[in-house]
């Protein structure tokens, strides 16, 4: 799937980093989202190498890349801190950012705290997170239920979790992307591997609830001061998600004056099942902002 990508292993100030390198070319950071690993780039990764030097890691907790050192919870702040030690390590001083779900929130983070070293940065699924929870409503908390069980506390959802963590990630990947026999079964059994991991469910936890309360603060805080992402954005949603009033593109637009993007065809796994829409609007934007 990653032909001529070479394994990721490097140690950082925190984190031991698994993923996929190749390519050369201004560099772009692939960041994946819930529950999957960098594995959820196999379509995009390829297609990108040509042109530039492409970096997958798993996020800090996910798959394989292992905290090693740092206690107290890993916001999206640490984790981009982290991915900035990575990408120094790897001799990237300035790059693009790609993200998905997770990786998304991490990526518009490490825009806001590191412009100087964020060349663009590119959205799939995801609004902010402080306007994701102002927006919640019953359809929203049905469908994401996750969001509010991943995050309570006191090692509640590790413990529930640990009774059929199978059953759970495999729920969850049919919600998004409709039946499992869409995922390559090399695939959907490195997605099981990974969250059969007690130390990944963990990660995973700490993830969302670092998103319901320091996550949240930190954008607001940002929200208040009139902080916006300098860099260009891309921003793709997808269709079945447009609804009455603001879509994505509206309200990226109130946190950076640089935004383009629209909807495409397709469910939440944009980069794995809608990967050819993603390339079609990615491919240029990415020319436009390394030149």
């Amino acid at each position: 799937m990653f032909q001529g990508f070479e394994k990721l292993n490097v140690k950082t100030r925190y984190v031991r980093f698994a993923g996929l390198v190749g390519g050369s070319g201004p560099a772009v950071l692939l960041l994946h989202g819930y529950p999957q690993t960098h594995l959820t780039w196999r379509y995009i990764a390829p297609a990108l190498a040509g042109g530039y030097s492409v970096i997958l890691p798993d996020l800090p907790g996910y798959g394989d890349s292992r905290i090693v050192e740092g206690g107290g919870r890993w916001t999206k702040r640490r984790v981009g801190e982290a991915l900035i030690d990575l990408m120094q390590a790897l001799g990237h001083s300035r790059f693009a950012i790609v993200g998905h779900d997770r990786g998304a929130r991490v990526g518009y983070r490490m825009a806001l705290d590191f412009p100087h070293m964020v060349r663009s940065y590119s959205s799939l699924t995801v609004i902010p997170t402080l306007d994701a929870f102002a927006g919640v409503d019953a359809a929203f908390a049905l469908n994401a239920f996750h969001w509010f069980m991943l995050a309570q506390p006191n090692g509640l959802p590790e413990r529930l979790l640990a009774g059929d963590p199978i059953g759970f990630v495999d729920a969850a990947l049919t919600s998004m992307a409709g039946s499992l026999d869409r995922f390559e079964p090399e695939v959907l059994s490195a997605y099981r591997a990974a969250f059969n991991n007690p130390a990944v469910r963990h990660a995973i936890c700490e993830d969302y609830r670092a998103a319901a309360f320091e996550d949240r603060e930190i954008d607001s805080a940002d929200r208040q001061a009139g902080r916006k992402l300098s860099c260009p954005v891309s921003v793709l949603w997808p269709q079945r998600d447009n609804a009455v009033g603001p879509t994505p593109l509206d309200i990226w637009r109130d946190w950076a004056d640089d935004v383009s993007g629209h909807a495409v065809e397709g469910g939440h796994l944009l980069p794995e099942f809608s990967s050819q829409a993603v390339l079609d609007h990615l491919v240029p934007f990415l020319s436009r902002v390394a030149s």
